[in-house]
């Protein structure tokens, strides 16, 4: 089967991210069906898709509501063919202390950012498990590991999804399914995020430098789907934020309490009339990417969490050698 045969789904792929991983896979040869609400978005995406040549299925759908991704996904089906790989990229995020936002705002943000992952991930497998193939990608962050200020919400919902891949990889691997399982960890990205996400602070909210491009993040998204690691830890920050966390998670708190807290915040004030996307579409800020392009990068490091671990284990082994040599050293 070619690639051209093959079809990718993406969930909250009209903006950002996930809109520069449909283009990924759109120029990787697949059919690509594109989940999200905004129907101008879901318009432009669809026609600049389509005019690279890719068949492409453009549904109006939120993922906080598994109903509809149940039927979007037996749509996706029936028009482009078998889903060979379901990406879940839709996230929704309040900016503000804990105390400023409201239990509303903290079931949102978890009906999409969180549920909406496991809404996509249950109906993916209800089509994968019955030719017992597939592979679904969950778009993390380097906050499923490390919680910042300012983000309680949205932190909570990247350690869920977390949370419950692991216990999904552990039962896919107890019945010996072939449907595979990986998850990308994310650095910052230059996305419209910034630009219609609720936000409760003084100032106009930014991502916490380095910052990079969403091509960045597509192209991991491509080889997760590829080689399917375990995890694939992208970015210099997000090692430092993972493997620090491991070993001075109270240092790091301090550390997050001023960097992250004045990180998140440009010198412009909020303003009363952006519109923030929280509950409905805001219509004309689809966009690939957001207001940040001259500070963000277009390359990162990228490694699979198992790399990672060889390269932690060679590091032991090393210090141990040299600590037992300059025992040896001493006793003569």
């Amino acid at each position: 089967m070619t690639d051209r045969e093959l079809t990718a789904v993406i969930c909250g792929g009209t903006a950002g991210v996930g809109r520069a991983t449909a283009h990924a896979f759109a120029q990787a040869g697949y059919r690509v069906a594109v989940i999200a609400r905004g129907e101008q978005g879901l318009a432009d995406t669809r026609n600049e898709l389509e005019a690279t040549g890719t068949k492409v299925l453009a549904i109006a759908a939120d993922v906080a509501d598994a109903d509809a991704i149940d039927q979007a996904a037996d749509r996706i089906e029936a028009e482009l063919g078998p889903i060979e790989i379901w990406v879940n990229a839709a996230m929704a995020t309040v900016f503000g202390p804990v105390n400023k936002i409201s239990a509303a705002e903290f079931k949102r943000v978890t009906d999409v950012t969180y549920l909406g992952f496991v809404h996509g991930t249950l109906a993916a497998l209800r089509h994968m498990e019955s030719r017992n193939r597939g592979t679904i990608v969950q778009v993390g962050s380097a906050l499923s590991y490390r919680a910042i200020p300012l983000q309680s919400a949205y932190c909570a919902a990247k350690f869920a999804i977390r949370g419950f891949t692991d216990s999904l990889r552990c039962e896919l691997i107890h019945t010996n399914s072939r449907v595979r399982l990986t998850m990308v960890q994310l650095p910052a990205h230059n996305t419209p995020q910034f630009d219609w996400s609720r936000n409760k602070m003084q100032k106009r909210p930014q991502p916490v430098p380095p910052i990079h491009t969403p091509a960045v993040a597509a192209r991991a998204i491509v080889r997760a789907a590829t080689d399917a690691p375990r995890e694939l830890w992208i970015g210099r920050a997000s090692f430092q934020a993972i493997i620090g966390n491991m070993f001075m998670p109270g240092l790091l708190d301090r550390m997050m309490a001023k960097q992250a807290w004045s990180g998140q915040m440009t010198d412009s004030p909020a303003g009363d009339e952006q519109p923030d996307n929280l509950f409905h579409p805001v219509e004309g800020l689809h966009r690939l990417e957001g207001r940040f392009g001259a500070q963000a990068k277009d390359k990162a490091l990228g490694l699979s969490s198992e790399s990672v671990g060889k390269l932690a284990t060679g590091a032991l082994a090393l210090v141990m050698v040299i600590c037992v040599a300059a025992v040896v050293a001493i006793a003569r």
